[in-house]
């Protein structure tokens, strides 16, 4: 699994969110939501009612056909946001709208690696930051295959 903060995406917010828990010594809560479940419209209410809920950082899935990494209710959320017509696109304009609304917390886009590289690793860095997302966790991709990714995300540090 890789987990990725990219400088071009406000890498700080991260690291900055656990040092500020760790200030006031507590853990930090990290939750997760799949992007359009249950309905599209709904994704920036809950990732809003999720930081006002207590949320320092935020794990958003992004919808995939074969989620085999997790279990059947985060199966059965990416089958209904798929239904839905969900894609890495409506993913980030959530975010943005999220955004537009006042969210603060960091975004990690959660998923496979599949559907970010059909979308472009380029493409994608230069819209997610404009969308506001901070990070990626890619549940099947290893370290050592992430080279390029990787190099992507931390160019310009």
């Amino acid at each position: 699994m890789l987990g990725l903060e990219c400088t071009s995406f406000v890498m700080d917010a991260i690291t900055k969110t656990f040092q500020r828990c760790k200030a006031q010594n507590k853990a930090a809560l990290v939750t997760y939501v799949t992007a359009g479940f249950p309905q599209p419209q709904d994704t920036p209410d809950i990732l809003l009612s999720m930081e006002k809920g207590g949320s320092d950082i935020i794990e958003l899935g992004v919808p995939f056909t074969d989620p085999i990494a997790d279990g059947p209710t985060i199966q059965t959320a990416n089958t209904v946001a798929l239904e839905h017509g969900v894609s890495i696109e409506t993913t980030l304009s959530m975010v943005r709208a999220a955004r537009e609304r006042g969210l603060k917390a960091p975004v990690l886009l959660m998923g496979y690696y599949n559907p970010l590289l059909r979308y472009g690793e380029e493409r994608l860095l230069q819209d997610c930051q404009a969308s506001g997302v901070n990070g990626f966790i890619v549940v099947d991709l290893p370290p050592e295959e992430a080279v390029s990714f990787r190099k992507l995300c931390t160019r310009g540090r």
